[in-house]
């Protein structure tokens, strides 16, 4: 994000929480420390759901997921919160991806930014078992999975960089070791971390960074050995445009940029990049502006011809359409207004892509819309309740 003057007073947007008959389901855990090693399938879902949804309260007093049932019509219902065991930071990551749901969805990882730790979940249903807690470095804030390698980003300015480890059968993590670097500026606000669609290159934003360094507005990429271990130091790619925030690969690697452009009035911006195969980032489209204030996430839909953005300056999501080659064009800026206070941060896609989510920091809740097919927005409310108002939740996870 950009610069931001924190409101006090939220004006709330209407809303409409959506119910259905959920039957609740306990949590199980085991003690603070340990793992369990015991770890169920995927369960079939009560009440004829159809899949999950889960967000994080980043509470710095005790973090916690909030739980949501997903019905087959995409609506939300609130179902229960569970501690992560680990505290969060009360204000927002601003960074794409801090919770993580593995790619079979058996899995819920989450960071603690404030107690410097990633907890580890079982997923079954809408129900999450506690399995570790494991040390992720100093302010960890963004993660990412490419086959049994997880790797965490940790923006403290004590030292930012990223580091990793190897995940088990079972979910849980084991420390890789002498795996953690620095990024190209020790003085870099990283915004994600995310890794190639081939696993070969792990890439981190700087929303700000040394500019006596070239480029000015930098990506780095690391190459990432047979080994799990990321290259020593990683290679500086020019972004495009001002202040890159976020990313997101399409699974033919063609990768698609948020560039926040320090949060001036209506200049966000999305450009499109190839990934050549020696780790450069070649300029498909530069800089489409979408109007909106603030961009700072994205998400692209499975088959890759629609990509997502909230504008938290904005209160809007914008819709963009991405052609076969690469290029991308403005659906609508504004897609979808959520209101002036509403603070649209994490989105994440139900595992049909059929619906969007978008958690709303401002008023505490998870909108839900259906994608029509040309990429047009429908929204079919908001669920409330469990998040803090204004204060700092971030990460969302659905499937």
């Amino acid at each position: 994000m950009g610069t931001r003057v924190r409101k006090l007073a939220v004006s709330v947007v209407s809303l409409t929480t959506i119910v259905s008959g959920i039957t609740l389901i306990g949590i199980q855990g085991s003690g603070a420390g340990t793992v369990n090693r015991s770890v169920p399938r995927t369960g079939t879902l009560e009440g004829g759901a159809a899949g999950a949804a889960f967000a994080m309260t980043n509470r710095s007093q005790g973090n916690r997921i909030i739980t949501y049932s997903r019905a087959a019509d995409g609506t939300l219902t609130r179902v229960d919160s569970v501690a992560t065991r680990g505290t969060g930071i009360g204000t927002d990551l601003d960074t794409q991806d801090g919770l993580l749901l593995s790619s079979d969805h058996r899995f819920l990882y989450a960071v603690n930014a404030g107690s410097d730790n990633i907890t580890v979940f079982s997923v079954a249903g809408t129900e999450l078992t506690f399995l570790q807690k494991v040390y992720a470095g100093d302010v960890p804030n963004s993660l990412t999975i490419h086959g049994n390698l997880l790797y965490v980003l940790d923006g403290s300015v004590a030292g930012n960089g990223i580091r990793g480890f190897t995940v088990a059968d079972n979910g849980t993590l084991t420390r890789l070791p002498h795996s953690f670097r620095l990024l190209s500026s020790p003085i870099a606000v990283p915004g994600e971390v995310q890794f190639s669609p081939d696993g070969r290159f792990l890439l981190v934003t700087h929303k700000t960074t040394n500019v006596l360094l070239p480029p000015k507005n930098a990506i780095d990429v690391f190459r990432v050995g047979d080994n799990g271990l990321a290259s020593a130091l990683p290679k500086r790619e020019p972004s495009h445009g001002l202040r890159p925030f976020s990313l997101a690969f399409r699974e033919d690697g063609k990768l698609l940029v948020v560039e926040s452009f320090n949060a001036a009035d209506n200049r966000s911006a999305v450009t499109s990049y190839d990934m050549t195969s020696g780790g450069a980032l070649d300029v498909i489209t530069g800089s489409i502006r979408n109007g909106q204030t603030d961009s700072c996430w994205i998400v692209i839909t499975d088959d890759g011809r629609h990509a997502f953005v909230a504008n938290f300056g904005s209160g809007t999501i914008s819709s963009y359409r991405v052609g076969s080659a690469g290029q991308i064009r403005l659906i609508e800026g504004r897609a979808a207004f959520l209101g002036a206070d509403s603070q649209p941060v994490d989105l994440a896609l139900s595992a049909d892509n059929r619906y969007l989510y978008l958690l709303l920091r401002g008023t505490g809740g998870v909108a839900s819309f259906e994608i029509e097919s040309g990429g047009e927005l429908d929204p079919m409310g908001i669920v409330t309740g469990g998040l803090p108002v204004a204060d700092g939740a971030s990460g969302l996870a659905v499937y």
